[in-house]
């Protein structure tokens, strides 16, 4: 059986289903997609708020929250443990199917009725000022963590300590400005790195300690720019880098920067432990094809940023999902679910956001523990079959089965969702598009420049706390605060110039490829495929077989 080639009719670029696709979308009983890989990721992901953190009100209670959703959001938005609680029933928000009228404007007009909790997580403490966050504490303006405890200012990070800036990493201590990093302590402006002590700027390096400047190195100590030192030459050289000082950081970016570029051996993909697979940052992964981001799966297609998944596919910030589709943001033992969004334990079921514990339900927003629903009302199971097969007979007619939940219910504006940090727009390109765009409101208040502080860190006095920035990138407002100034002080590192929602942003850029470009090894000159960018101007990518034998 030979791929079928299609036309996706959101970006109109060609794109392919693969035989073992098409089987999968018969073994799920799912219509195949209409829109390629690329844009489907981006829808999902457009519904995941990344909005700015800020203060508002219970529209339950009036009680005081701090959350990422947007001002006027055009939903209710309840406290978490209001959302959580008995204090309200979706049920009540339930209307029967008109068939005279779009299935999506109804399943819209009950969304707009029911309310979302401020915050995605659970059983935190002390983490306030976070979203997306699980089982963690003593955290500030993170988001998407897991069991972490004195984190600051970082995106998707499991089991990290008393860190700040730090994105995409597990089991860290005591981190800096770090990236794709595993069982680090002590490492600073580091990227692709595990088991390191004591690192300033590295790469690719394993169970390194003590080390400046270095990259594909493998069980060292005492090392600058790849060279061995003695402990004292080490030391001695250390210590005469002012590690406090803004333009020296720079500067040593700047040749960090083109280190990577020339010097560095890249490996094909950033893949650990998987087997017949294809894609990237993948771990523990078996016959997973076109994944990213993806742990400790198996048998998975177009799927983008989950764990713990099984047969699957077009799934995006799933854990836990077996013989799902087209689904996103979900979490807890999902099981043949299709095109849904921000579920958890949810079955059989259809057109579902905001649900948990439900199964055999279609178009339904924020029921619990609920059976046999359709638009947040109840029905007989015999009654609820027939109304399902009518609608979704209907669907089909218009040419609408099996798309995602409607763009009308997509929580905020475009710039402020997921889809801005891996598909980044500009505000004209989004309103091409017919994207919303939201206008953060603090993109004019009185501040001062970053610059105006002062460059090293041992001259800033604590009344910086005190003074409002201007982030230059973003223009948003943003503070010194005086746990971060500690940190700062303890780990010799210079203050910020930007808002640290951009300082996620930028790093995560280094992440956000899901295109494969064709290469040749740096050894062998086999064609491969390798997700580095022409203009990021690589001199040496390596086949794995080579990367295996020359650094590993």
């Amino acid at each position: 059986m030979l791929q079928d080639q299609r036309i996706c009719k959101n970006c109109n670029k060609s794109f392919t289903i693969s035989p073992d696709e098409r089987t999968m979308f018969e073994k799920l009983e799912a219509p195949e997609a209409k829109i390629c890989f690329k844009c489907r990721t981006q829808q999902h992901l457009a519904f995941w708020v990344f909005g700015k953190f800020r203060k508002g009100k219970s529209d339950l209670s009036g009680d005081s929250l701090i959350t990422v959703l947007p001002d006027k959001p055009g939903y209710p938005v309840y406290t978490a443990k209001e959302w959580f609680s008995d204090a309200w029933d979706g049920m009540d928000h339930g209307q029967a199917y008109d068939p005279a009228r779009p299935f999506f404007d109804q399943l819209t007009e009950v969304w707009a009725k029911v309310p979302r909790p401020h915050q995605v997580g659970r059983n935190n403490t002390d983490s306030d000022w976070c979203d997306d966050a699980w089982e963690s504490k003593n955290s500030y303006l993170s988001r998407s963590l897991l069991e972490c405890e004195d984190l600051m200012y970082s995106y998707r990070n499991v089991r990290i300590k008393n860190t700040s800036d730090a994105s995409y990493n597990y089991d860290c201590e005591r981190c800096y400005d770090i990236t794709y990093c595993f069982n680090c302590f002590n490492t600073k402006y580091s990227f692709n790195c595990q088991n390191t002590v004591n690192g300033i700027f590295l790469i690719d390096c394993r169970n390194v300690q003590d080390s400046f400047m270095c990259w594909n190195l493998r069980n060292k100590r005492y090392c600058i720019l790849n060279e061995q030192y003695t402990k004292e030459e080490y030391q001695a050289k250390i210590a005469a880098i002012n590690f406090g000082s803004r333009k020296a950081i720079a500067e040593l970016q700047k040749q960090f920067d083109n280190l990577v570029r020339d010097h560095v051996v890249h490996r094909e993909n950033l893949n650990f432990k998987t087997f017949d697979s294809v894609g990237n940052y993948m771990s523990n992964c078996n016959r997973c094809i076109n994944t990213f981001y993806w742990e400790e799966s198996q048998d998975c297609f177009n799927c983008f940023r989950g764990l713990g998944n099984k047969s699957d596919i077009d799934l995006t910030g799933c854990l836990g999902a077996e013989l799902c589709c087209n689904t996103a943001n979900s979490i807890d033992g999902l099981y043949q679910i299709r095109t849904s969004s921000w579920l958890s334990n949810c079955r059989y079921s259809e057109y579902l956001d905001q649900c948990i514990d439900c199964e055999y339900c279609f178009g339904c927003v924020g029921l619990k523990k609920k059976k046999y629903c359709i638009l947040n009302k109840q029905y007989s199971e015999e009654e609820y079959g027939k109304l399902r097969g009518e609608i979704v007979a209907k669907m089909k007619g218009s040419g609408i089965y099996g798309d995602f939940l409607p763009d009308s219910m997509r929580p905020s504006g475009y710039n402020v969702t997921n889809a801005q940090v891996y598909f980044p727009l500009t505000k004209e390109e989004a309103i091409a598009k017919g994207l919303p765009w939201e206008d953060v409101a603090d993109t004019h208040l009185d501040g001062i420049s970053p610059d105006e502080l002062p460059d090293d860190i041992k001259d800033v006095q604590d009344t910086v706390t005190t003074q409002a920035l201007i982030c230059p990138q973003t223009h948003y407002r943003f503070n010194i605060a005086p746990r971060e100034l500690a940190f700062y002080r303890m780990m010799q590192i210079p203050l910020p110039r930007l808002h640290s929602d951009a300082r996620n942003l930028n790093r995560f850029q280094k992440l956000a490829i899901i295109d494969a470009y064709p290469y040749q090894c740096t050894y062998c000159d086999k064609s491969i495929q390798a997700y580095y960018p022409p203009e990021w101007g690589y001199q040496k990518i390596a086949c794995e077989e080579c990367y295996q034998r020359e650094i590993s």
